[in-house]
């Protein structure tokens, strides 16, 4: 055994200012996902009159009650939907997360309806691709609760009505992959949205609330002249005994549900079990990562004792670790379950990228899957290193990387800049799961950095030009600089553009990587039918 030593005192000055900020900065991230449920809440009078459950109402009766829900992507969107920082709403008008119905492990997405009418919002997009594309990849059964305005003609961009296309791409994907697509469609599905409905294996309408169809009555009569009502053109009793685009009949939202369900539980599909490891916890309080890491990312922090905290026992058995000793390296379990484990005690420098490699490469050679805990200011620079092979070195880690052939997850534990970010298995990088801590921040470099070498620059063309340089021009240019980048380097930023699956709680964090490690190690054991085609409609 490896056990790791405690370095941390929780009673000290620095301890308690770390614990403070990252504090408040969990409670920003939570009460901004309260308001997006508040947002969706305030709808419950309208929804309850005609008969109908909430968005949040529906995931929650369509999940198995007390099993484990991994929400993604809640701040998705957030300023982009208004710039007011008091007043945006984020989550992308969608509801996505993985978790079990009738004991099978699911990608569960669901339109929130309760904010505009269910209307997709800014990111809203990116964020039902990525659930999607974390479906395919994990051989996840999906399940879809649908009910949406379709898009805001208001917020009408032409690339956004391109990029959609994929999302109906990828329902064919899944049902040709094997990965069961099952749809209640609870409201309206309408235009291109109804692609969404009929690309589905599996479609439960609701008598007298779903609407499936291409154009609506009043595009219909503006098109044709032809005279509908909703019912008549693309009601549930239609489509479940007229067009047979729908499979069962539902009375209301819990009758649907029920079915859904019960469409889960009688497919042939493997049930996790879920029982308890006789795994030992770490040796050391969850709640001390709250005061481990520095908000201010330039000051230095032992990331084993951020190891310590997770991985069972607080059990770690390193690798090299007096050769290239910023970058550590090693292996570990987490509730039983094999990890490799790369993390940063510095910028990584061409020693720690060796060591990165050949650890990565002996992680793929015994299928174990890999843990980046994200802490660099990036590869290092410098004459010297140069020439010692910086760029060499980094490539070939960064080459293991993206030529991994086990799970990689990465958590931004703290700083992740430059190239350092790629090397690490950054979102570019397409880690099978990726999550922020909310003190996290992620850039090409930091913001004074870019500020001094823009000025750098720009007094050396004046020199070129034998022109003196303004300096108030000049303080002006890299204040601007720096406020640009500032504003786009922390999680409420990266994550508002799904450059990452959500941002947990450090003190979460065992328990979320113990749950994406079984969704890993599920799909490597599955092999799904393959199907040339997706199910056809009768």
């Amino acid at each position: 055994m490896a056990i790791i030593d405690n370095t941390i005192s929780p009673t000290g000055a620095a301890f308690q200012a770390n614990r403070d900020g990252m504090l408040g900065l969990i409670g920003r991230m939570r009460d901004l996902e309260a308001r997006t449920r508040n947002a969706s809440a305030a709808a419950k009078d309208r929804f309850h009159q005609r008969g109908q459950l909430l968005p949040r109402e529906r995931v929650a009766l369509v999940l198995d009650p007390g099993a484990p829900f991994l929400e993604l992507s809640t701040l998705a969107g957030y300023m982009f939907d208004v710039p007011d920082p008091a007043k945006s709403v984020p989550g992308g008008g969608v509801v996505a997360g993985i978790g079990f119905v009738s004991g099978v492990r699911c990608m569960v997405s669901a339109n929130d309806a309760g904010i505009d009418a269910g209307a997709l919002q800014p990111y809203g997009l990116d964020k039902t691709l990525r659930v999607q594309e974390l479906a395919l990849e994990n051989k996840l059964p999906y399940v879809q609760l649908v009910e949406s305005a379709g898009a805001n003609l208001l917020r009408y961009r032409v690339e956004d009505f391109v990029r959609g296309g994929n999302i109906f791409r990828n329902l064919a994907r899944l049902s040709a992959a094997g990965l069961p697509v099952v749809t209640v469609t609870h409201g309206s599905s309408t235009a291109g949205g109804a692609y969404q409905t009929g690309l589905s294996d599996y479609i439960v309408m609701v008598r007298g609330r779903t609407r499936a169809f291409l154009a609506g009555p009043p595009l219909l009569k503006a098109a044709t002249g032809e005279i509908a009502t909703e019912e008549e053109l693309g009601g549930a009793e239609m489509h479940t005994s007229v067009s047979g685009l729908g499979d069962y009949l539902a009375e209301d939202d819990r009758d649907a549900l029920r079915i859904a369900r019960e469409i889960m539980g009688k497919l042939n599909w493997d049930r996790p079990s879920r029982d308890a490891t006789m795994a030992k916890p770490p040796r050391y309080d969850q709640e001390e990562l709250l005061g481990i890491m520095p908000l201010d990312h330039k000051r230095p922090v032992d990331m084993r004792q951020v190891i310590a905290r997770i991985v069972d026992d607080s059990d770690f058995v390193e690798m090299s670790p007096n050769y290239g000793p910023a970058t550590v390296c090693g292996h570990a379990r987490i509730e039983g379950q094999a990890i490799g484990i790369v993390t940063n005690n510095g910028p990584l420098d061409p020693a720690g990228a060796n060591k990165a490699t050949h650890f990565i490469q002996a992680c793929c050679q015994t299928r174990t899957p890999i843990l980046y805990l994200n802490n660099t200011t990036g590869y290092i620079v410098g004459r010297a290193y140069e020439e010692a092979g910086m760029i060499k070195h980094g490539s070939k880690m960064i080459q293991a990387v993206t030529s991994a052939t086990v799970p990689q997850i990465t958590i931004y534990c703290g700083a992740s800049f430059g190239a350092g970010n790629y090397g690490m298995c950054g979102r570019g990088f397409h880690p099978r799961f990726c999550f922020s801590w909310p003190n996290a921040k992620t850039a090409v470099m930091g913001g004074e950095q870019a500020a001094e070498t823009m000025a750098i620059v720009t007094e050396a063309a004046a020199a070129r030009r034998g022109k003196p340089v303004e300096r108030e021009k000049l303080d002006a240019m890299k204040a601007q600089i720096v406020s640009v980048f500032d504003s786009q380097m922390d999680v409420f930023a990266t994550s508002a553009r799904v450059l990452d699956d959500g941002v947990i709680d450090p003190r979460d964090t065992r328990a979320v990587l113990s749950e994406v490690l079984a969704i890993c190690r599920e799909a490597e054991a599955r092999e799904p039918q393959r199907m040339q085609f997706s199910v056809a409609r009768p």
